[in-house]
């Protein structure tokens, strides 16, 4: 059994995009069903029971075995985050797919993501008909996410290295900010950078101690609501600051 799925898994890096992902099909729709099931268990945190129905659609579409390392590729589609390698992972399905909801975007807004690390999230951003600006601190992770993005057709998506606490001003204000790293505080230059009725997600807390997912709400009058959301692991956000 196990000569086989590896055989299968080797075969799909012989089959062109499109094929290898129809390999996967069924796995990803049963990633979908691990996350519906996991968002009901949860609803009493998010106040909801069920997630747009947009941000499931691209999770069934994005080949996370696309953004995985090759021999992780057989553990694409399980529901846990799985190592990228130079000490990040690549987020748990759920929590992807909570992040994205709770960003609550429209087509063709801009989004800022601090933590490009595999480039999943901004794919699925992406998929959705986001445009993306995306910051990775570790170049080699950086390198690989662009160029990975890139053949896989995600031109919405762009990648740069560097410090994502101070943000991209240059390309500022932002609809919506995602951070995929867990940050001590939320930092100001982000805050800065959220356009008034926009929203940005991130993990508050150390590496040590419990973290809350934390929904931040810029309103019309420049005045910042937060709701925290749940509890959450991420690796910690790194950076001179």
């Amino acid at each position: 059994m196990l000569g086989a799925l590896l055989s299968l898994v080797a075969s799909s890096y012989l089959l062109d995009p499109a094929q290898a992902s129809d390999l996967f099909r069924d796995s990803r729709q049963q990633m979908i069903r691990l996350i519906e099931a996991d968002v009901r268990d949860t609803s009493h945190y998010l106040k909801r029971s069920s997630l747009d129905t947009r941000v499931l659609d691209a999770m069934a579409r994005v080949p996370r075995h696309e953004f995985v390392p090759p021999e992780m590729v057989d553990r694409a589609y399980q529901n846990r985050p799985l190592p990228i390698g130079h000490g990040q992972t690549i987020s748990q399905p759920y929590i992807v797919a909570i992040m994205t909801d709770l960003l609550d975007t429209e087509p063709d807004q801009r989004i800022l993501e601090i933590g490009t690390g595999s480039g999943y999230q901004a794919a699925i951003l992406a998929e959705i008909g986001t445009r993306v600006w995306s910051i990775e601190i570790i170049p080699a992770l950086g390198k690989q996410a662009q160029t990975r993005l890139q053949r896989l057709g995600y031109d919405r998506v762009e990648v740069r290295l560097g410090d994502g606490y101070y943000g991209w001003p240059e390309n500022a204000p932002f609809d919506a900010i995602i951070v995929t790293a867990a940050a001590s505080h939320i930092p100001p230059p982000l805050l800065q950078q959220l356009k008034p009725g926009g929203r940005m997600i991130i993990p508050v807390g150390s590496r040590f101690s419990t973290q809350q997912l934390v929904l931040i709400t810029r309103n019309e009058n420049d005045e910042f609501i937060t709701r925290q959301v749940l509890p959450v692991r991420f690796v910690p956000l790194t950076g001179e600051h």
